[in-house]
């Protein structure tokens, strides 16, 4: 399978395959149909600009047989301004429907892009695991892309081309029945030589692309590890490779402008034979005065809109098809239902929340490993305002804890409950607004300091933000920015140190003072400064509200009321930290491991 990483999202959704059907293209008439005004607009004047075009030929017609005719300039005169009054109205109703067709696209696109992205935020994790984010960002992106070409475009000029073929094929029967029979016999003689070497080189464009994306790929790999290559004198080495498969990019794009410069040649040899071949057929019935020379103009004007009109439909007829697919991939994302819904009737968690958790009896399994348990028979239960931590080894089952109590998934069995209100029967959104999450990968969005730590609650005024960064250990870092909490981060909090992102995101659950905590301790990487200062801001944080810690260092652990020892996604033991040390068993041996103490200490 060829390798596309080295194309952009535009170039990889043109390479995907095109539909061979147009009915998902209906899907997006209820976005289309929104703007019912712009869309009438856009048909009057594709019909005024059709309606014009084709009565130019006849102009030209009567201006050749009576107005050349005539001794009086006058009426030349009056011809030529029919046309000019003609040519006015054509151009006036092309830029109104190019307008109103371009302004339909834009906003279609937006209306889909916006549509396609609240759905997605409404599904479950379970989506994103079988559902790489890169192929939602390329329907988002790249596939809405292609929609707003044929909405804002290529529907426009097939639409118009349709209505040109069909006024001009209508015009040339009228004008000469037999000149437009041969025509039609002609014209299979000239499309499938065309058709057929066409096909030749979209083979040969794609494998162009193929190629190029070979180099592209290339570089951006060596590029990113150049000092790898530097490191094992491989320079030389991947200079060749590069070398090699730019000349086979190359050769590949001279065979194709060879073949295209071969189609064009092919296409206007047929094209002008046929025309030729007519001309000289109405000349000899302009001389036996079987037709007026004004008629064969007309007529000659009529086949050069049919065939330009042929030609526009069977370029724009690829793009069609391109986006009827991408429409298909982009309903496939809308009909998908999320897997996390609230009831038709969802209960209420009574007001100031407490914070009681009880698990029971819950196993689970992710959807992408459905015959390994992350959770087997779970049970626990944690009082308001107790701090629980959680201990194992990796696997254990930990990280899985975290993920149903905020219900990013279901359980399978068991129940999950909230001050004695099972989970399912709540409005995940009610739910989640009662938990505070401080995950171990440190999120930090592309936004400003203060945007950062209202990200969850953006009521809050800034003396409550400023509040809450004192708090969190955080203040005195954020007043050495260059613009205080104004100051913009780059991409994931790059600017900052971890010690910082970690009390940013302590800062953040803070203001959202939820009644339950979720803490993903993560101080293991942190210096010992920086994790002296996020461990006190740990503990303000803890202080007054239900938490459920996986714990990392032995600090949390000495902190936590409980200790709930896990392996293989089941409970194997709890009690506090000397008590465990003295059992022995994985406790012990984990103290040991992961908090460097000896079974005496």
């Amino acid at each position: 399978m060829q390798d596309n990483s080295g194309l952009t999202l535009e170039e990889q959704a043109k390479r995907r395959d095109r539909s061979a059907r147009l009915r998902p293209l209906m899907a997006l008439m209820p976005f289309v149909l929104r703007y019912p005004m712009m869309l009438v607009g856009a048909l009057v004047a594709l019909v005024v600009a059709t309606f014009s075009a084709l009565i130019i030929p006849v102009a030209a017609r009567y201006l050749i047989d009576q107005g050349f005719s005539a001794t009086d300039t006058g009426v030349i005169d009056r011809y030529f301004l029919a046309m000019m009054v003609v040519a006015i109205a054509l151009g006036l109703a092309s830029a109104i429907r190019f307008y109103f067709v371009s302004w339909l696209g834009e906003r279609v696109t937006a209306d889909l892009r916006r549509a396609v992205y609240d759905h997605v935020t409404r599904l479950s994790p379970a989506f994103f695991e079988t559902v790489r984010t890169g192929e939602v960002l390329s329907r988002l992106t790249a596939d809405t892309t292609l929609i707003k070409t044929v909405v804002g475009s290529s529907a426009s000029i097939a639409l118009r081309n349709f209505f040109m073929f069909i006024g001009s094929a209508a015009m040339l029967v009228f004008t000469s029945l037999k000149l437009s029979s041969m025509a039609a016999l002609a014209l299979p003689l000239i499309i499938i030589p065309v058709i057929a070497f066409g096909r030749l080189v979209r083979r040969l464009s794609r494998a162009s692309q193929d190629r190029l994306a070979d180099t592209s790929a290339h570089a951006a790999e060596s590029l990113s590890a150049m000092q790898i290559v530097q490191a094992f004198t491989n320079e030389e080495s991947d200079r060749q490779r590069y070398g090699g498969a730019v000349e086979a990019s190359f050769m590949v794009a001279r065979r194709r402008i060879f073949a295209r410069a071969l189609l064009t040649a092919l296409a206007i040899v047929l094209v002008f034979a046929g025309v030729v071949g007519l001309l000289r057929i109405g000349a000899q019935d302009v001389m036996d005065g079987e037709m007026t020379g004004g008629l064969l103009s007309q007529f000659i004007l009529y086949a050069v809109l049919c065939a330009t009109s042929i030609g526009a439909l069977s370029e724009v007829w690829g793009d069609v098809q391109l986006a009827a697919g991408a429409t298909e991939r982009l309903v496939e994302l809308l009909d998908v239902e999320p897997d996390i819904r609230a009831p038709e009737h969802p209960k209420k968690l009574a007001q100031p929340v407490k914070g009681s958790l009880t698990f029971d009896g819950v196993s689970f399994y992710y959807p992408s490993r459905p015959r390994d348990a992350a959770l087997k028979n779970f049970s626990l239960h944690i009082e308001p305002g107790e701090t629980v931590a959680l201990v194992g080894p990796s696997g254990a089952g930990k990280s899985t804890v975290f993920q149903l109590l905020p219900r990013f998934y279901d359980r399978q069995t068991g129940m999950i409950s909230v001050d004695g209100l099972d989970i399912k029967e709540l409005d995940p959104v009610d739910l989640r607004r009662a938990i505070s999450i401080v995950p171990q990968e440190t999120v930090i969005f592309g936004l400003s300091v203060y945007d950062n730590i209202c990200f969850g609650s953006p009521e809050a005024s800034y003396d409550s933000v400023v509040a809450a960064a004192k708090a969190a250990h955080a203040h005195d870092f954020i007043e050495n920015l260059p613009q205080g909490y104004e100051t913009q981060l780059g991409e994931r909090g790059v600017n900052l140190s971890g010690g910082q992102r970690q009390r940013l995101a302590i800062a953040r659950a803070i203001l959202r003072d939820a009644p339950i905590l979720l803490l993903d301790e993560a101080t293991s990487a942190l210096d010992a400064q920086s994790e002296r200062l996020v461990q006190d801001a740990l503990s303000s944080l803890m202080r007054g509200r239900t938490t459920l810690v996986i714990a990392h260092r032995l600090a949390t652990v000495l902190q936590a009321s409980r200790i709930i020892v896990m392996d293989q996604g089941q409970v194997v033991a709890s009690g506090r930290h000397d008590e465990l040390v003295r059992a022995g068993g994985l406790y012990a041996e984990l103290a040991k491991l992961q908090f460097g103490l000896s079974a005496a200490e």
